[in-house]
């Protein structure tokens, strides 16, 4: 339906300014975020940050990212958790560097809104974001399945995650950071009791993350796709603004092309893309789209200062 010719992205000033006259005169946001949202607030899988959690691991296996070593095929169930303990815990239970999901917050706390999203890092519901109008497709970090499945169901796995990281010797400190054990290299294996099983068909569980057909859609699941689907009925026939941050072209049917179809089809819908070099829109929804490129938490601070917003501690 949609051609491939796009407008120019506007000049960050001005295309700040017609997206803040768009949050002013919107009746409802529907965000759509990416990875890039939490790359922009510091939740990178490479460089130093991978360097210092997966040093040993990258040394052992000489893969240079934590997602790829999310792949590896690790000849025990032990060393499998020993790298997914850690890559979990940091990427799940230790805060973002960056405050840029705050300041997503603060940009639309007091606004109609619902959060349709592919990160799986639980960023939202820690930055403040009702749990209700969060609707996160692809899984959670913090949630074990079978990996068969066997049932459809999840379970929360955030004590034995730390468990795991503890009995590689490393330290949790007051403020949730995972520190290293000084002076040595921690274990790159578990406990054999703490690899988890199925509580009812006893196979290795999985994380619930959608990477094929054995994804648990659980009841928390469908409830919030029924909440989401249920706001987009509520509203589409008034004001929208359709705000897609950072969102690469991984998954586009989730969040991108979905939005460019309601903005199409519905009357008052005004799109937004804010994107690091990728800010575009197709040419049958031109006229009412606001492409800025730039970092998404620059992007969200300029737009916080031009509304005299302050943003929450």
């Amino acid at each position: 339906m949609f051609g491939w010719r796009s407008p120019k992205a506007q000049d960050t000033a001005n295309g700040i300014d017609r997206l803040r006259g768009a949050l002013d005169k919107t009746d409802a946001v529907v965000i759509g975020a990416g990875a890039g949202l939490s790359a922009s607030a510091g939740f990178v899988y490479t460089g130093k940050r991978f360097e210092r959690y997966f040093h040993d691991f990258a040394e052992k296996y000489h893969f240079r990212d934590m997602y790829s070593g999310g792949f590896h095929p690790y000849d025990t169930l032990e060393e499998y958790w020993a790298y997914w303990s850690r890559y979990i815990y940091i990427n799940r239970y230790m805060d973002a560097p960056k405050p840029v999901y705050q300041k997503l917050y603060d940009l639309v706390k007091d606004k109609d809104y619902f959060v349709l999203t592919t990160n799986v890092d639980h960023c939202f519901q820690k930055a403040g974001f009702d749990k209700h109008r969060l609707f996160y497709t692809q899984g959670d970090y913090g949630l074990f399945q079978c990996s068969r499945p066997c049932h459809q169901k999840t379970y929360n796995n955030e004590a034995v995650i730390r468990e795991m990281v503890e009995a590689q010797g490393c330290v949790i400190d007051t403020d949730g950071t995972l520190i290293l054990p000084e002076g040595a290299s921690p274990k790159m294996a578990v406990l054999s009791d703490l690899v988890p099983h199925c509580p009812k068909c006893g196979e290795p569980m999985s994380m619930n993350l959608r990477a094929d057909h054995t994804f648990v859609e659980d009841e928390g699941w469908h409830k919030a796709s029924e909440r989401y689907a249920e706001f987009l009925r509520r509203h589409q026939n008034v004001k929208v603004l359709f705000l897609e941050a950072a969102v690469g072209f991984n998954t586009p049917s989730i969040v991108k092309y979905s939005f460019w179809r309601m903005t199409h089809e519905w009357k008052d819908a005004v799109y937004a893309c804010l994107n690091y070099g990728e800010a575009y829109a197709p040419d049958e929804i031109k006229k009412k789209s606001i492409c800025i490129n730039g970092d998404i938490g620059e992007i969200l601070y300029r737009l916080l200062n031009s509304q005299n917003i302050t943003p929450e501690k």
